[in-house]
């Protein structure tokens, strides 16, 4: 891309396809709807996400470290609050890669270039089999959760790879790995490593799902 790309980091992996709702309030990402709002056709009001690797979203300090490949994302919905804060709705449109980030301005831009799909059919019997342990995951963890989906998978096998990356809570390096699949194929099948893994870890501790230890400082002693 040749011109800065606004950019808002997050703790978070987002993916192309699927929305996201963001509650902006820091000074900086006020600056950035401020702007977006400034564009004149909606499906030019663009910004990307990284995930942030090391520090936080917010605070003098703030991210430390950022992961390379991202998501741009359209706003799609704006409310704007008395205080000055904003709630928004994006949707992932394509995965982007920060070559560089500017933090100089009112609001952090990146120079970014975008990433395709992938090319090439994908195995239909990798699809049918990323659904069905999906469907396995989906059923193991309502004992403990509500369902991480609603409603009927995609067919679409790069629609289908995203959806099932997003809606499962699996560890921030995992999503990562999930985004930077080269294509829809790859995704799926390591979509089916992941999701298998976590269900032999939830059948050694059937009361936690595998993802709660994954996410807190666990040990057997």
């Amino acid at each position: 891309m040749k011109q800065p790309l606004p950019m808002f980091p997050l703790g978070t992996v987002l993916f192309p396809g699927v929305s996201v709702p963001l509650h902006v309030f820091e000074d900086r990402y006020r600056a950035l709807v401020h702007h977006l709002l400034r564009v004149p056709d909606p499906a030019d009001r663009l910004f990307g996400s990284v995930a942030i690797r090391e520090g936080y979203e917010v605070g003098e300090h703030g991210a430390q470290s950022l992961y390379r490949v991202g998501c741009r994302l359209q706003v799609v919905e704006v409310t704007e609050h008395a205080d000055g804060t904003f709630d928004l709705l994006a949707v992932g449109r394509d995965r982007i890669r920060l070559d560089r980030l500017e933090t100089t301005g009112s609001f952090p831009a990146g120079h970014v270039s975008l990433i395709g799909p992938g090319e090439g059919p994908v195995d239909q019997g990798v699809v049918e089999e990323a659904r069905a342990v999906f469907t396995a995951y989906r059923a193991a963890l309502l004992p403990y959760r509500d369902d991480p989906f609603e409603g009927a998978l995609p067919t679409d096998p790069e629609f289908l790879s995203w959806v099932l990356s997003a809606a499962a809570p699996l560890p921030m390096s995992d999503r990562q790995a999930l985004l930077e699949a080269a294509d829809p194929e790859e995704r799926l099948r390591l979509v089916v490593d992941l999701f298998r893994a976590e269900l032999r870890a939830m059948n050694v501790i059937p009361s936690l799902p595998a993802t709660e230890v994954a996410r807190t400082r666990w040990s057997p002693n």
